[in-house]
């Protein structure tokens, strides 16, 4: 029986590559079982073992995953999380959305060029995998880094909620008529690296990078370090100017980097504390029920291992940082003038057989035949017509356009919302019970940058981009099960430069082995019009 191995530790942060290199991966997708909390069951992992490994590179280097499907009962896919994948959108691997799904025993490779340093992650974007364990990190590092010198070594830490059951059994317990509350299922536990015992081996004296990464599946996580003071040097894929912190809260799929700088005790070991918010709004007062941290975790940043291993990191009110007022380390100003806006109205709602689902605008998400980007590409001047790509949620914009997002959560729960193909600005994001957003009255001087933001309960965030990096890209919670219910919306960013792109041929070849056509709008029709086939409802029963 595997019992996990935590996720190793790095210390390369002065060993980066000085020239660009191509650096390959060849992985099999395959279960195995394991119990990284004591509890048995199947987990997806990477040639037989898990945790999955790490993807490590350097600026301007060229990533190379060759992929192959063993899991025999599942389709799959992979996302590179924070990945803008410029001039390389079809290597998102948001499966339905740029690619169609890897079936079992077919291989595709992955192609991207690491733009940009930073803390990100990959996961499976298909059937709710990555709960499953088909996840990793994914560290680009950077000789001309701003704080190189500023730290000795590197250090990874994961941290997540864990279910002892699998995925599709969850979803399909979730996507059911007597589901009336909307209920997402409730983690068994919290994972630290994987199943470790957070025990991180330090030196007096000495400065640590913490990449922080949080992968679960629906929970955010505080993490506190008591003792010590974080400087948080990077958010998401983003440096920043370096901002003191004692607590942090990290939404699921966010990243922090902070530096800590160990005291100069040999004796000492410093308690840590991860407390999964399994609150709707930790910020809510006479909360029903009450606001409580029920799934907590305490590791040891380990100087002395005969010492203390037992101490505790007490935390007696949670205020984190308040990552909207975080300044990007470039300095760069608010984009703008704005040019087009895209309101997002997010309610819960059901189906037309009366199943639970989650809505955009009245509207659930319903992935169709053709894989969004392959109908941008194949339909030419017509790819502009968004009733072309059926019931995903699509918006156009136009190259070089400055585009406002608002998303005005009517739910009184935070929920994390991500952005594939770009750091965006946040320009607005007041806290809870704010209601909807009606103007855009006061825009910060230099907005912080990040993929993923939490939006406050019964409130609206407001982000920029510029939308200069053509592809389809997904909007979307990263709840993992709102996903599965169908919150997300797709983005089609400068349609006028896809048309054409050539997809790789390995990627139509495993479309094709499974019947799925690649041209044409959502049903493979030749005319954008052509409505015949689209899906327009939800199946009733959910297969992983």
């Amino acid at each position: 029986m595997l019992r996990a191995s935590p996720i190793p530790l790095l210390a390369l942060a002065h060993t980066v590559a000085v020239f660009a290199a191509n650096v390959t991966y060849n992985w099999e997708v395959t279960w195995v079982w394991g119990e990284p909390d004591g509890v048995g069951r199947p987990i997806i992992g990477i040639n037989g073992s898990w945790p999955c490994p790490i993807i490590e590179a350097s600026v301007g280097d060229t990533v190379i995953i060759n992929l192959l499907n063993k899991l025999g009962n599942e389709t799959t896919g992979m996302h590179f999380h924070g990945i803008n994948q410029i001039n390389s959108n079809w290597m998102d691997g948001a499966v339905g959305s740029s690619q169609c799904p890897l079936p079992p025993n077919y291989s595709v490779t992955y192609s991207f060029t690491a733009n940009e340093a930073g803390t990100y992650w990959y996961h499976s974007h298909n059937m709710g995998q990555y709960p499953d364990g088909f996840r990793g990190p994914l560290i680009i590092h950077n000789r001309e880094d701003p704080y190189l010198d500023d730290y000795d070594e590197d250090v990874i830490l994961t941290v997540s909620d864990w279910y002892h059951s699998q995925s599709p059994t969850l979803i399909s317990q979730m996507i059911q008529p007597n589901n009336t509350k909307f209920a997402p299922p409730r983690p068994d536990g919290v994972l630290v690296n994987e199943g470790s015992d957070g025990h991180i081996p330090v030196e007096p004296e000495k400065t640590y990078r913490m990449r922080i990464i949080n992968f679960s599946a629906m929970n955010a996580a505080f993490v506190v370090f008591n003792a010590l003071q974080m400087q948080i040097i990077m958010i998401d894929g983003t440096y920043v100017q370096k901002q003191a912190a004692n607590q942090l809260r990290l939404l699921a799929a966010q990243r922090y980097d902070v530096l800590i700088t160990i005291g100069s005790s040999e004796q000492q070991n410093y308690p840590y504390l991860v407390a999964l918010d399994t609150n709707a709004d930790y910020t809510a007062k006479n909360a029903s029920p009450a606001v409580g941290y029920h799934t907590n975790f305490t590791g040891q940043l380990v100087n002395d291992e005969n010492g203390n291993l037992n101490g505790e990191a007490v935390v007696e009110k949670f205020y984190p940082q308040d990552d909207s007022l975080i300044i990007p380390w470039d300095n760069q100003t608010a984009f703008g003038p704005v040019t087009k806006h895209w309101v997002l109205n997010f309610d819960y709602c059901h189906d037309d057989n009366g199943y639970p689902r989650a809505c955009f605008n009245g509207t659930t998400f319903i992935g169709q035949k053709v894989p969004t980007l392959y109908s941008a590409v194949s339909l030419g001047e017509n790819n502009t017509e968004v009733s072309a790509y059926g019931q995903v949620g699509a918006f156009t914009v136009g190259y070089n356009e400055v585009l406002e997002i608002v998303i005005n959560n009517h739910d009184s729960a935070i929920h994390p919302f991500h952005l594939h193909g770009h750091q965006f600005q946040i320009i607005d994001r007041p806290k809870s019970n704010k209601g909807n957003w009606t103007r855009t009255t006061s825009v910060p001087d230099m907005p912080a940058r990040r993929d993923t933001i939490g939006v406050f309960a019964n409130s609206y965030a407001v982000i920029r981009i510029l939308a200069n990096n053509p592809g389809v890209f997904l909007l979307h919670c990263h709840i993992e099960w709102h996903v599965e219910m169908g919150l997300s919306a797709t983005l089609i960013e400068a349609p006028e430069r896809l048309a054409n792109y050539t997809i790789p041929q390995d990627h139509i070849d495993i479309c094709e082995a499974q019947g799925i056509p690649t041209e044409g709008n959502a049903a493979g029709n030749d005319l954008w019009y052509d409505t015949e086939g689209f899906i327009t409802i939800n199946p009733t029963t959910y297969v992983g």
